[in-house]
């Protein structure tokens, strides 16, 4: 492994195309030890054929490639299970990690090879090189890791979510999710110069993803990134390298920054393109007009060789703004859902236990915790997909749920045509906008003339969503919706889910997204040998959570060293939550109360003074005086509400600080 900075990939003026398709177009890039870099561009520009040919998998058509001798590139493809040689049947967890380290026999070997060579050496030259390149060897093993190699095997598998127990399973036990982090957890290990991943953190959840961003930070290597995760890239990445048209653009800071900088190009761009498409409709209806004349043939054939050669102005579609809205929710009532005492077990292991929630009218609840804790089980009991738990669902009247997961693809066998398909789910109003929908859900061009049978598993989860949504519903139940979306369509979904009338109860391991969506946020603890499985609610977001989680930490780590024991607060958690949201209930029905008692105050106010600049009272002194005395009163009675209302508003805010 060469010294920390000199290692590099040099890549001048590389291309490729498919048939007549040009995809990439004179790229120059340059990867070295410290780069931070994002990969951006719309799906199909070329992203990942571009990791190809620096991995070394894909050969460009023309170019030059340099690379620093001794520079080792990994790379993870965005289905890496799919790749032969990547995850094997018949080996343990840790033996299959233990494979990261097998470009290091090699240098052992090398390096015996070399002891042997020295004990036979004539010349002094040819025992200084020896010795030297035996040097080089012991460096590079040493960097590696491979003395250390127990440790970091064990850290790693840990942080990608791995448990002690999963060291000794077989591979092959693991589901495909599963196998993708290990095929994630092989190339960190290998800790090479340089590190191509793409997507890697489709399949993590929340806290894996936390702790890949603390391992890149510490990494000594460059690596580049493409990743649907707006926030990952954030924290991870200093520059972003944009693929449109085939050119390769670069921009410097992270990945808000660069789209902030693409926004404000775009406004130019987009009046150019506006100001084209009005000169091509001109023309073209010029050309109409006088195509058939015999007088005026020559100069439409003039117009049509001007549109020949007219340069298109082409917009990236991840900067078109497409807005989608689904049908209007039914009413709903003002409490919309009530769970008492929900519990659920698997065998001996127990998921929920004694779970209370009340959930309100528009508010958005996400469902937060690590692998195992129960999310996806909770929705299914709320959806109805589970009926076997312990404890009763109350349903608010006239509440119209709709459920989304990723078990929903499987349903999706139809022979029809996607379009087809849609155009018999949605209601009248909203065929005309479909192939906006289908497009903001990557379903674009020709896409929606395939058959619905013959889409990936992520085709069918995406136009399994999109057909929820065609249905009018006041209660959205999503367990992980934004898998297999990209940025563009995320933000989309985003945009519509925001303005969503009803109530959302939602999954999630994209952060950003829920930041932007939840009002509210339930923590699921898991099960584990020293405390039982628990639940906690947060009156905020995901960030005011993620803040008080980050505090709590400290604080329970600082009294854990004190008391030396480990702090079981599920029972007082529970009882405290409850006692909270029926102190919340009662105040906000007061507060409801008085401002009710104000309007109409507020009303006899505006009477009696309107009362009081009639002719008829205010010439009358009996009468002037009784209304006088009434609007004095009203106006205390005023005051005192306001007050009151005051004190309430005052008790709503602290009561969860």
């Amino acid at each position: 492994m060469p010294q920390t900075g000199t290692a590099f990939v040099q890549f001048s003026r590389i291309s490729i195309s498919f048939g007549d398709r040009d995809l990439l177009t004179d790229i120059t890039l340059r990867l070295a030890a410290g780069t931070r870099v994002c990969l951006a561009g719309a799906n199909g520009s070329g992203k990942s054929t571009l990791m190809k040919i620096i991995a070394g998998i894909t050969n460009a058509d023309h170019g030059e490639i340099s690379i620093q001798k001794n520079t080792r590139i990994s790379y993870l493809p965005q289905s890496g299970i799919n790749n032969p040689g990547i995850v094997h049947h018949g080996k343990t967890l840790r033996q299959e990690a233990e494979e990261a380290f097998d470009f290091i026999h090699t240098l052992i070997e090398r390096m015996e090879e070399i002891g042997d060579l020295l004990d036979n050496a004539k010349s002094d030259s040819s025992t200084k090189n020896l010795i030297e390149e035996h040097h080089s060897l012991q460096e590079q093993i040493e960097k590696s890791g491979y003395y250390r190699r127990e440790a970091d095997i064990y850290s790693v598998l840990t942080g990608l979510g791995f448990s002690k127990n999963d060291i000794k399973r077989d591979v092959g036990e693991f589901s495909s999710g599963w196998q993708m982090r290990i095929a994630l957890a092989k190339v960190l290990l290998e800790k090479p110069d340089i590190l191509l991943l793409d997507e890697p953190t489709n399949y993590l959840d929340i806290e894996a993803r936390y702790w890949l961003e603390k391992w890149l930070e510490t990494f000594s290597g460059g690596f580049m990134l493409v990743s649907h995760d707006r926030y990952f890239l954030d924290v991870c990445v200093n520059e972003v390298y944009e693929i449109f048209n085939g050119n390769l653009t670069r921009f410097t800071g992270n990945y808000s920054t660069y789209e902030k900088t693409r926004q404000i190009e775009l406004t130019s761009l987009v009046k150019r393109y506006e100001e084209q498409q009005e000169e091509i409709a001109k023309t073209e209806a010029l050309i109409r007009r006088f195509r058939y004349k015999a007088s005026k043939a020559a100069f439409a054939q003039d117009l049509v060789k001007r549109l020949e050669k007219m340069e298109r102005i082409v917009i990236p579609e991840s900067f078109k703004k497409i807005n989608i809205s689904f049908p209007p929710p039914p009413h709903s009532p003002n409490v919309v859902l009530t769970l008492e005492g929900i519990g659920k077990s698997y065998k001996d292991l127990r998921v929920l236990d004694k779970l209370d929630l009340c959930l309100e009218k528009k508010e958005r609840l996400v469902v937060a915790g690590p692998n195992g804790a129960g999310k996806s089980t909770l929705l299914r009991i709320i959806a109805g997909a589970d009926a076997n738990y312990e404890g009763e669902i109350k349903y608010g009247a006239g509440i119209k749920t709709g459920y989304f997961c990723q078990d929903a693809a499987e349903a999706l066998n139809s022979s029809e045509s996607i379009l087809e398909y849609m155009e018999k789910e949605a209601p009248t109003h909203l065929v005309p906008k479909l192939r906006d929908m289908l497009g903001a859900f990557l379903f674009r061009g020709d896409d929606v003339y395939k058959s619905v049978s013959v889409l990936s598993g992520g085709e069918k989860s995406r136009l399994a969503l999109l057909k929820m949504f065609l249905k009018p519903m006041n209660l959205l139940i999503l367990d992980e919706p934004t898998n297999h979306l990209d940025l563009y369509s995320k933000d989309i979904l985003l945009d519509a889910l925001k303005k969503f009338d009803g109530t959302i109860i939602f999954v999630s391991h994209d952060r950003a997204f829920m930041e932007e969506l939840s009002t509210k946020t339930l923590e699921l603890s898991a099960q584990t040998a020293f405390s039982p499985c628990k639940a906690k609610l947060f009156y905020g977001n995901y960030a005011y959570y993620f803040d008080r989680l980050s505090n709590h930490y400290i604080v329970n780590n600082e009294q854990r060293t004190i008391n030396n024991e480990p702090l079981s607060e599920n029972k007082l958690q529970r009882t405290e939550n409850k006692q909270k949201q029926a102190a919340l209930r009662r105040l906000q029905r007061q507060e409801a109360e008085i401002l009710k008692e104000l309007e109409e105050l507020e009303a006899m106010k505006l009477a009696l003074e309107t009362e009081l600049t009639l002719p008829e009272v205010y010439s009358n002194g009996e009468k002037a005086k009784d209304v006088k005395r009434k609007l004095d009163e009203c106006s205390e009675n005023i005051e005192a509400k306001t007050l009151e209302w005051e004190k309430i508003v005052c008790e709503i805010e602290n009561i969860f600080k």
